[in-house]
């Protein structure tokens, strides 16, 4: 069913991080960030497994589908497809700094086609009735002036887009790598501040950066929401305070042990559907951060996931390493509280 997105809290689109598994267990955590898929090039969806690349479980609600490409026509189209699989959004990425992506016409380079991205969007909200959002940078190279963020803002919401998402670092497109372009241009969030205040008819979410809920929370009293990124793949568990703390949901005690025993039904039923375990474990290593036995947790999935018929047991064995660990520190003394409160 489809939902509206509150983007007062997402959980940036990532490579190779941002599958369905990682989705699921997000979910788990929070009931309200919105979530987003990896970025999807429209040719994979046109000509490629279409199936594998756009499934997800109705539990991921609200979704966001992130394409990438720069023609109108196959945006229209893969957004309508989108739409059809049930997606919440569509996005469109406008700030992915990569040379493959540079090479096919679409990512960052883009913001230095403030028209094209407006047809761009503009083919793909007439093609479906969901919203069609933007996430970009605030500039590229030397094309990186307050003006010309105004600009390209201006010219693409002029196509339909009423929200977007902005890295609040300019992308280098030549001399950086995509990593460096992660840490290297210089924050600027009172950018995105003052562009908010002057479009405020827009919604701007502001990302880059922040490293958890509560140096989210500042953001908010200037910007409509806040996307956060590498800091939950570093710590699944900074989802926990989301809901109670900008949301003003109900707490329930939930610690990150209970998080995993919680994905064990969902891990039975991949298996069954063919799903290797380590596609699933690796975006539960991080989860027992700071426990006793997390690094015995952690190499325990490291080294069995991986194997052929790895099943459920992997995991309850990994959570043995860190209860026999937690039964051994109790007994050698007090030791921090490792519940945290969660919502739902």
């Amino acid at each position: 069913m489809i939902q509206n997105c509150d983007h007062t809290f997402a959980v940036a689109p990532m490579m190779d991080w941002t599958d369905r598994h990682f989705r699921y267990l997000m979910r788990l955590i929070s009931r309200r960030a919105v979530l987003y898929t990896e970025m999807v090039t429209t040719g994979a969806i046109i000509h490629g497994p279409r199936a594998r690349l756009l499934e997800f479980d109705p539990v991921e609600h609200p979704v966001v589908l992130q394409l990438g490409g720069s023609d109108p026509d196959e945006l229209a189209e893969c957004a309508r497809i989108g739409a059809d699989w049930g997606y919440d959004e569509i996005n469109l990425n406008i700030g992915c700094p990569s040379d493959r992506v540079k090479r096919g016409r679409f990512g960052a380079c883009l913001m230095a086609e403030p028209e094209l991205v407006r047809d761009c969007v503009a083919a793909m909200r007439a093609a479906v009735d969901i919203p069609v959002t933007v996430k970009c940078r605030i500039g590229i190279d030397d094309q990186d002036s307050e003006a010309g963020l105004a600009h390209f803002v201006e010219t693409v919401a002029a196509g339909g887009c009423e929200t977007f998402i902005i890295h609040a670092r300019k992308a280098w497109l030549h001399g950086l790598s995509p990593k460096q372009n992660r840490d290297v241009p210089p924050l600027d969030y009172d950018r995105v501040y003052r562009l908010k205040q002057a479009r405020p008819d827009l919604n701007i979410i502001i990302n880059g950066g922040i490293k958890d809920v509560a140096e989210a929370e500042p953001h908010l009293a200037h910007v409509d929401g806040v996307m956060l990124g590498r800091a939950i793949c570093a710590d699944p568990f900074v989802l926990a305070e989301v809901d109670s703390r900008l949301y003003g949901m109900t707490a329930l005690p939930l610690d990150r042990l209970a998080i995993v025993r919680r994905m064990l039904p969902y891990i039975e039923r991949e298996l069954a559907r063919g799903t290797r375990l380590s596609a699933i474990t690796k975006h539960l290593l991080n989860l027992v951060q700071g426990l006793p036995g997390a690094r015995s947790f952690r190499r325990h999935l490291s080294e069995n996931a991986v194997r052929d018929g790895a099943g459920p047991e992997v995991v309850e064995d990994a959570l043995a390493c860190v209860e026999a660990a937690r039964e051994a520190q109790s007994l050698r003394g007090p030791s921090a509280p490792l519940s945290h409160a969660i919502s739902q």
